[in-house]
This record gives C-alpha cells, sequence and structure tokens, in this order.
C-alpha cells in the first residue's frame, strides 16, 4: 500500500523512504552513511531512514546502488513516498528548482549548498512553513561542524550581538603556510591545489566568495532578516604578501580571513568578509591548517567557539544526515529555524563603522607624511625593511574617514601597498 506524506509525517508507519539529488562527494558520502550506519540512525530518528532514489545524470553501472539511479527529477518529485530529499548538487540552478518544488510538494528538503541557502533562503524557508515541512541546512556553514542548531536552538535564550569566524580552510590552510613557513601566496596555493583543498579555479575560496556566503546565511539567522551575498563587501587573500605577515607578527597578530556580522545601532546588520590581524591571544588565532572556527558572542554566554573541519566528505554528509534525522522525527515546521526576507537597505555602510588598520605605504618622506596625517599610531617593524617605507596601525576611527585620509596620502605621491582591518577577538 502506499502512504501518503501525511501518513509519513504524522508517524503512521516505522519507515521514511527518502531521496538524493546528487552523487558527486558530498552525495556519495550521504550515500555511504545512510547504508553504513542505517541501524544507529534509524535508532536515532525513531524511524528506519530507507534511500530509495538517487538522482545524477551519470552512469554508475558498478555502484551497489545502481539499481537506485535515475536521471529523472519528476520520479522524485512524484513519488509520494519520498518524504525527505537531501539537494547536494551544488550552484543555485537547477537546485533552487528542484527544492522549491519539492517543499511544493511536501517533501522536507536538506541541503548543503550555501549558495542556494545564502541566495533564496528566505524564499525557501517561507514555502516549507507554509507547506509544514522543513528545510534544513546545517550542512551549508563548516560542514561538519555544528552551527546552525546551537544557534537557533541551544543558544535561543541569547541575543546574538557577534558572529565573527574562519569560515573557509582553503585560504586559513594557505595562510598558516604563510606564516608558519614563510611561503608566498603563489606557493602556499599551489601546495593547496597539489593537496586537493583548492579547485584548479580557487577564486571562489581565494576572493572570499565562499566566506562572503556562508556570513550571510548565519548574519541571516542570527540577526533575523536576509542578508544577501552582493551587499556584503568582501574582499579576498590574494594581495597579501610575506611583508603583511612579518609587519603582522610585529604587532603581536596573525593575518585570518575573517567574515563577521553584527547588529549596528540603527537595527541594520553590518558583514563583511577581508582579511584582519587577529592578537596572538585570540581563540580564533591558533586555528590553523584546512579547520575553521567560528566565534558566537551572545549576550548570556558571551563568546562560544565552535571547531573543527569545515568541509569533507563525510563531515560535510554527517550534516545532512543529521539533518535528515531531524525532518523525520520533527512534526511539521522547526520554528526556530526561520528568518524574512529583507528590504534592500538592511546592511548598513561599512564607512560608517569604526576600526582600525593596520596600513602600509612607501614614498618620499613616508613616515614624517603619516604620523602627520594619523596622528597617534603604533609603528611597526620587519627585517630589511626600505628606508621609505613605513608600517603602522591607526587609532579607531570611521572606515569612511580611514579611506579619506589614505586617499590624501596618496595624492600626496605615496603608494599605498596594504591595508588590512585588525580585529579584537
Amino acid at each position: 500500500m502506499r502512504l501518503s506524506d501525511r501518513q509519513i509525517k504524522k508517524g503512521e508507519c516505522h519507515m521514511v523512504q527518502v531521496a538524493v539529488l546528487g552523487h558527486g562527494v558530498v552525495g556519495s558520502g550521504v550515500v555511504e552513511l545512510l547504508n553504513k550506519n542505517s541501524a544507529s540512525i534509524a535508532k536515532k530518528a525513531g524511524k528506519e531512514i530507507k534511500l530509495k532514489r538517487i538522482l545524477d545524470i551519470r552512469e554508475f553501472p558498478d555502484s551497489p546502488y545502481a539499481g537506485l539511479f535515475t536521471k529523472e527529477f519528476a520520479d522524485i518529485l512524484g513519488d509520494g513516498e519520498i518524504s525527505v530529499v537531501a539537494e547536494v548538487m551544488g550552484g543555485v540552478h537547477p537546485a533552487y528548482e528542484f527544492v522549491k518544488a519539492c517543499l511544493e510538494a511536501g517533501k522536507s528538503v536538506v541541503t548543503s549548498n550555501k549558495e542556494l541557502v545564502a541566495q533564496k533562503g528566505a524564499e525557501l524557508l517561507a514555502v516549507a512553513r507554509e507547506k509544514d515541512v522543513n528545510f534544513l541546512f546545517e550542512a551549508s556553514v563548516g560542514g561538519g561542524i555544528p552551527i546552525i542548531r546551537p544557534i537557533h536552538q541551544c543558544l535561543a535564550a541569547n541575543e546574538i550581538d557577534e558572529i565573527a569566524g574562519i569560515l573557509n580552510g582553503t585560504t586559513n590552510f594557505i595562510l598558516t603556510k604563510m606564516i608558519k613557513e614563510g611561503m608566498a601566496f603563489d606557493e602556499a596555493l599551489k601546495m593547496a591545489q597539489e593537496l586537493g583543498y583548492a579547485e584548479a579555479n580557487p577564486s571562489a575560496d581565494v576572493d572570499g566568495h565562499d566566506a562572503c556566503r556562508k556570513i550571510c546565511i548565519l548574519a541571516s539567522l542570527a540577526f533575523g532578516s536576509h542578508v544577501y551575498p552582493e551587499n556584503v563587501p568582501t574582499r579576498g587573500i590574494t594581495t597579501l604578501t610575506a611583508e603583511d605577515v612579518q609587519y603582522a607578527d610585529n604587532a603581536g597578530c596573525v593575518i585570518k580571513l575573517i567574515g563577521r556580522a553584527f547588529k549596528t545601532e540603527d537595527g541594520k546588520v553590518y558583514a563583511m568578509v577581508s582579511p584582519a590581524l587577529i592578537p596572538k591571544s585570540s581563540q580564533l588565532a591558533g586555528i590553523d591548517d584546512v579547520f575553521n572556527g567560528i566565534l558566537v558572542r551572545g549576550d548570556a554566554t558571551g563568546d562560544v567557539v565552535f571547531y573543527g573541519k569545515g568541509a569533507g566528505k563525510l563531515p560535510t554528509a554527517s550534516a545532512v544526515v543529521g539533518d535528515m534525522v531531524d525532518c523525520v522525527k520533527a512534526r511539521g515546521t522547526i520554528r526556530s529555524l526561520q528568518w524574512e526576507d529583507s528590504a534592500e537597505n538592511n546592511v548598513a555602510d561599512y564607512k560608517t563603522v569604526s576600526t582600525t588598520q593596520y596600513l602600509c605605504f612607501q614614498g618620499e618622506n613616508c613616515e614624517a607624511l603619516c604620523r602627520d596625517a594619523f596622528g597617534t599610531i603604533q609603528s611597526l617593524a620587519r627585517k630589511r625593511r626600505p628606508a621609505d617605507e613605513f608600517a603602522f596601525i591607526t587609532s579607531e576611527m570611521p572606515e569612511g574617514k580611514l579611506e579619506e585620509i589614505t586617499g590624501k596620502l596618496q595624492a600626496k605621491g605615496l603608494t599605498l601597498l596594504s591595508a588590512i582591518r585588525k580585529l579584537d577577538y
């Protein structure tokens, strides 16, 4: 007898049938875990979770699951026995169309797709709420590191003041090599590619786009309105030099690529992705190699840091399957996992937010001009510093003011070699 989604949702059977969209690195990991750990998963879910279909356009004739593959999305969408779908295809299209169709058909969906959640999260959460199902995405930030669920459940008693973190393992590996082994950026990137940490085209990582999508998801959840990536100033690590690393060390800091977000006094969300000098005493400073670290600052808990590998086949698949278990256990939509769509002006202008910066200039009479322009500063040193080069950390001021002064110094003939924020976490 064919069970309806309504019967499955109400718990009138002891088995739930699921499907997986995509059989790449993460998708194959999800299939592996669902089968290898089926007994323990069933115990945690309270029901057997049976994989019925896998969608992929490729052939897998030698797979032990060869009989489950289909190239037709309609085979999954039209199957009333499938009540939970895992989307692990990546990209916005056709993932968005497939996910929305599943939700509208009354199927819960889980995803590891950070790009999809960052661009379409508010809309898909609204559809899930309307159909009384769930759209879950623990795996979209931090891979296997639990962070989404802790924010909307474990930390629910807190007002979240700020979120900041190392959200991309590839860039963190590159920076670790630059800091610990004195490598140049290009050399460290090549090593990351050889080890499989970076793609042949590494732009999404090294230009900061991956970290931007992740901080958008975290900010949207923490502050209740959708933060779109195109509204978040984003800078990667491609211009960082060995000299920057040396000056940072002289300041008692290390350089990390940081995604951060907080609520401003006027109710807007400040969000930013950029390299930053972080004091060596910080909990984030010691997070090295491909590991991620996410700091959540709550009014009741203070600082809480989540740490672990931010990617990888089985860590990410673990988070996907965990969300599938939550969908099976849920009675309708999980109401704490929600945010609303936003007005265009919900993100604060970064120029109005105060910060300190590490700046490095080069040119004739460089030090005197910089001291005259900025007043109180902390000068920095490094070995073999040219006489016409001067590096320092500014006092705190609005970023727009910093840019104004920097522009005036450039107009006087100085060359700006580096400008990196200094943050205290």
